[in-house]
């Protein structure tokens, strides 16, 4: 029975990581339609707001917010300060860059999270962990440089790529930075914190933009993506992703990264944006490769 208990959470693990792989993938699509319309920094600054009133409700409703988790606040300052990086630089890049290839460059995440992993809590990867985060590292190259040899070898990178894989190496910090700085909060109180200085860090350095944005004027695509963003992209992805992390090794966690490509282009169609050249299905089909590679049982 325990194992059978087992084997459920394994799935549920699983299947939860499926749905934030396409959530996640939904923002790509989404913010390149808006990332022209609205100040990334007024785009997110709200979206955070609205995330963290939402996540805050939530915990207050199921457990309340003790006065120990405010302990040592600097740390939420961190973590917010880097996420809201992420994200601002998402948007700056989505400006320019294709959603596929912003989605590509996304997929850099695991094998740079590898590397920060080792450097700040000496975390070490398998060899076949390894393996996997290089056939999908080179996936991504192969759609960053749209199967383009010429372009991969003078490293010719769009602009909106080079400007989002800021973003991305703040991601990749991230991730490792959270286990440092947990002291045992609730996910949701934690999420919570986190969200709450993220829109802290946004609004210090961009409120005059928060302000100069005519909110009244603004196309509907841009208020159906922030809501996208605050409800499904933030607060239930968040939520998926505490959910997995302790029903799945770390590694199958970061796995699903490489399913969001797949997922781009799928909503790319869905939404009439047309498909990629057919040559990048090649680097798509090794990011699918290193997921198969990453979700390996290992004995």
């Amino acid at each position: 029975m325990p194992h059978t208990a087992a084997a459920t959470d394994r799935r549920n693990g699983h299947l939860a990581m499926l749905t934030f792989s396409c959530l996640v993938a939904g923002s790509f699509s989404l913010g390149s339609m808006v990332a022209n319309e609205i100040s990334p920094l007024a785009l997110n600054g709200v979206r955070f707001v609205a995330a963290a009133l939402f996540v805050g409700i939530m915990a207050m409703a199921t457990g309340g917010i003790p006065r120990e988790a405010m302990r040592q606040p600097w740390r939420y300052l961190i973590l917010g300060g880097i996420f809201a990086l992420y994200f601002v630089m998402m948007f700056v890049g989505l400006k320019t860059a294709e959603p596929v290839s912003a989605s590509a460059v996304f997929t850099l995440t695991p094998v740079l999270a590898a590397g920060f992993g080792y450097v700040l809590m000496r975390q070490i990867t398998t060899r076949r962990i390894a393996l996997a985060l290089a056939v999908g590292a080179t996936g991504a190259l192969w759609v960053i440089f749209r199967a383009d040899i010429q372009a991969l070898l003078t490293f010719h990178v769009g602009r909106g790529e080079a400007l989002y894989f800021i973003g991305v190496v703040a991601h990749a910090i991230y991730t490792p930075m959270v286990p440092r700085l947990h002291r045992g909060e609730r996910t949701l109180v934690f999420t919570f914190f986190i969200l709450a200085s993220a829109s802290l860090v946004i609004f210090g350095f961009g409120w005059r933009e928060v302000i100069a944005t005519d909110w009244a004027s603004l196309p509907a695509i841009v208020w159906i993506t922030l809501g996208y963003l605050t409800v499904f992209a933030t607060t239930i992805t968040a939520t998926l992703l505490a959910y997995a992390s302790v029903r799945l090794a770390a590694a199958k966690v970061m796995a699903y990264t490489y399913l969001v490509p797949s997922w781009v282009i799928i909503w790319e169609f869905a939404l009439g944006h047309g498909t990629p050249p057919a040559l990048v299905f090649g680097g798509i089909g090794l990011t699918v490769l290193a997921l198969y590679l990453l979700l390996k049982h290992e004995a």
